[in-house]
């Protein structure tokens, strides 16, 4: 290395160690303390470098690219409340199992507690949010540090990558000069140590843990499915490169049990019934229908097979809740991810792994997924399918509703698409009405905190890491809460569609009982804002698009994906309306059901 100072070589190490562990992309925010880091960033001839004004939206970029790739995206920005704008993504991250290395640029340690300008306490700045942390010392030429330094380096990765996946956080102190001017005496101690040339490759190689399932826990699970005849699957959001739905839907091949797939499973979409046969039910409908009484006078599951996060639907993990079924839940991790505390056991494993060996398993024993009682059990959640999308078919030519965006849209797109759907009500009516489909279709959504925070930012850092179209489906307060997310359209050259459905403030709160007291129920929950949003199109320099209809929002999306840059796409619709269509459709499909049990 060439390094005409300290902290220019000390930042360059870092980089190159980071990369070398498998970081290949970074998002960097302007600031002076970080200069070292930028500029190693920016001359590291491999690495993809994004460039974001603003901290938060940048990451949220960061986190919504590692989401879609499940590998290490980095974080750099400069000391103070720049790093704590970070805060928000890392909570965000951590509870999503995300992979992030951040990086925040520090004052020397002897301003710490001083009154100096732009300098906060960072140590452990995000808490127990992060796998790692670790206050790397200030820069030093001696060997035996560089080593340290490379090692942290590894680490670091290593960490964020591990099971379970998430935030590590390196804060880095620097003094100056932070610019690549020529200090003489800066010179390593050994120029030809290790900690100056580092290894070929990784200096140090870590090896993941391979989370193969126990062979006795997988036995006496399949001794517990084989002798029912009344069981469930439920597979709830996956973790980022732990999707199981090829062997969710071969498990229930196998088994002939219903297979509840949350939209953000990597088990709904993707399969056709040549693929999977007729004993695979792939149910995405459960949300209008497990909390009907209709329903409650079904004969209860006996085993519940359950994997991946917490379910979207509140109604599917209430049912679950309330059944005695023995419940088993599969996860990489000793992390506890079932709020409702009704699990009778966990088998710490990679879903897929552990899908795969217990369906083996199973078809040992002979299992037959075509047997009456199973056929039975399968057919009373077939038939409130076909009642549900019967009713959602029927709603959309009805009365205008949000409801009817999603399958208008998913009906409008090629075959290898990426939705993104924005916390609040889009992600619910993602669950509720988009219906399974043979398309390949990947559905990203930020459920770890569940926050409004970030939607358009982590969207197009989806974008940004595939080659498919990607289309955000966000509410009008999240568009409202990240509109700066939309400068990384043009700075760094992402191409989506965001389709804005406004109802002017916080719709979801019509779901609540707080919607019967009025006041405070408009000015302080719903909040009505007023907001113009066409303008943002010529701020952004992007194409923003108002229509009047659902198929007119379809028509534009249809077009949209063809197309490069980001487009915004606006249809606005009345939030009671919308609240009462839904609890119309669930009465009606209630209704149904008990029609069908009474025949």
């Amino acid at each position: 290395m060439t390094a005409p100072n300290r902290n220019t070589r000390w930042a360059e190490i870092l980089i190159d160690e980071l990369y070398e562990g498998g970081l290949e992309s970074v998002c960097i925010s302007p600031g002076s303390r970080s200069t070292p880091l930028t500029v190693a960033a920016y001359e590291h001839d491999d690495l993809t470098v994004f460039s974001h004004l603003d901290e938060r939206s940048g990451s949220y970029f960061a986190l919504g690219r590692a989401r879609r790739t499940a590998e290490p995206v980095g974080l750099i920005c400069t000391s103070g409340t720049a790093a704590a704008n970070f805060h928000p993504a890392v909570v965000e991250a951590n509870q999503a199992r995300v992979p992030l290395v951040v990086l925040t640029a520090d004052r020397p340690p002897e301003l710490r507690d001083s009154g100096a300008n732009q300098t906060i306490d960072q140590e452990k700045l995000y808490g127990d949010a992060v796998r790692w942390y670790r206050d790397l010392p200030e820069p030093d030429t001696s060997d035996r540090t560089l080593r340290r330094l490379r090692v942290d380096a590894a680490r670091a990765v290593a960490s964020a990558t591990d099971a379970p996946a998430g935030p590590v956080h390196l804060n880095v102190p620097f003094r100056k000069p932070l610019e690549p001017v020529e200090v003489p005496e800066d010179q390593p101690t050994n120029p030809d140590g290790l900690g100056v040339t580092g290894r070929d490759g990784s200096f140090v190689d870590a090896t993941d843990a391979v989370l193969a399932p126990s062979p006795d826990a997988i036995d006496e699970l399949a001794e517990r499915v084989a002798d029912v005849d009344r069981v469930l699957l439920v597979a709830g959001p996956a973790d980022p490169g732990l999707g199981a739905g090829a062997e969710a839907r071969s498990l229930a091949s196998t088994t002939g049990a219903p297979l509840l797939a949350d939209p953000l499973s990597d088990a709904r979409f993707g399969s056709s019934r040549s693929e999977t046969g007729d004993s695979v039910l792939i149910c995405g409908g459960y949300d209008a229908y497990v909390g009907t009484e209709p329903v409650a006078s079904w004969p209860e599951p006996e085993v519940v097979v359950r994997f991946g996060a917490s379910p979207t639907s509140k109604p599917l993990r209430k049912y679950l809740a309330g059944t005695d079924a023995w419940q088993v839940l599969i996860d990489p991790t000793t992390d506890w991810r079932e709020a409702e505390f009704t699990a009778a056991a966990t088998i710490r494993a990679d879903p897929p792994r552990a899908l795969e060996a217990l369906t083996s398993a199973l078809r040992e024993r002979g299992v037959d997924p075509l047997a009456p009682e199973r056929v039975a059990y399968r057919e009373r959640f077939a038939s409130a399918e076909s009642e549900h999308w019967s009713l959602v078919d029927d709603a959309r030519d009805e009365t205008p509703f949000e409801g009817a965006v999603v399958p208008s849209v998913l009906g409008a797109l090629p075959e290898r698409t990426s939705v993104f759907a924005s916390n609040s009500m889009p992600v619910r009516d993602l669950d509720r009405f988009a219906e399974p489909d043979d398309r390949s279709i990947s559905a990203f959504a930020n459920r770890g905190a569940s926050g409004i925070d970030g939607i358009l930012s982590t969207a197009l850092g989806v974008a940004s890491a595939g080659e498919e179209p990607l289309v955000a489906i966000v509410g009008d307060l999240a568009f409202y809460h990240d509109m700066n997310g939309l400068l990384a359209a043009q700075r760094c050259g992402v191409d989506a569609t965001i389709v804005v459905v406004n109802n002017d403030g916080g719709g979801i709160f019509h779901a609540l009982p707080i919607e019967s007291f009025d006041p405070p129920f408009t000015e302080a929950f719903k909040t009505p804002h007023g907001l113009d949003f066409e303008p943002t199109g010529d701020l952004y320099d992007l194409q923003y698009d108002r229509v009047a209809s659902v198929d007119a929002l379809a028509a534009a999306c249809a077009r949209s994906v063809g197309t490069d840059g980001v487009d915004v796409v606006e249809c606005r619709f009345d939030a009671e309306t919308s609240h009462r269509t839904r609890e119309s459709l669930q009465e009606r499909l209630a209704q149904r059901l008990s029609e069908r049990a009474a025949d």
